[in-house]
Order: C-alpha cells, then sequence, then structure tokens
C-alpha cells in the first residue's frame, strides 16, 4: 500500500520518528489506525449503552414510573420563584 502526503504532513510523520515517538512510518501508520478503531468502537459501545437506557426509561415510564418533565420543570421554577422573594 502506497499513500501519498503533502511536505508538511512528510516532515511531521518524519520529526514523530526522529522523536522516537515511533520506528517507522508504518508504525505509525499502524498507531493511527488502531487509534481510530478504537474510536469507532468506542462510539459505537456509546451508542449502544444509550439505546438501552433510553429503553430502560421508556418501560419505566410505560410501567407508570418515572417523573413528568413539566412537573419536575413546575417544581424548579416555583422554587426559583421563592428564592427571588
Amino acid at each position: 500500500m502506497n499513500i501519498s502526503l503533502p511536505d508538511p504532513m512528510r516532515d511531521y510523520v518524519q520529526a514523530r520518528i526522529d522523536d522516537g515517538h515511533y520506528a517507522s512510518v508504518s508504525d505509525y501508520v499502524r498507531d493511527l489506525i488502531r487509534r481510530d478503531q478504537g474510536v469507532i468502537h468506542d462510539e459505537g459501545r456509546w451508542l449502544r449503552e444509550l439505546d438501552a437506557s433510553i429503553s430502560e426509561g421508556l418501560a419505566e415510564m410505560h410501567a407508570g414510573g418515572g417523573t413528568d418533565l413539566g412537573e419536575v420543570c413546575d417544581a424548579v421554577l416555583t422554587e426559583i420563584r421563592k428564592a427571588r422573594r
């Protein structure tokens, strides 16, 4: 696999190698790919957890649990108004 980079990017990669952060260009590219895979994996896990949380909240609401957001907001506004007096 061959890639082309503009001179400033090529210089940056070479500086990272020269500083001892990577052994070679291939090492640098492999690290970038691993990091990207990790980001994608983390995003997928976050979305699955969010979906599960939403499903759990909806199930609780349908079972008669939870608190109406409007009621919570009204209560907070009432407390704010009391505090102003």
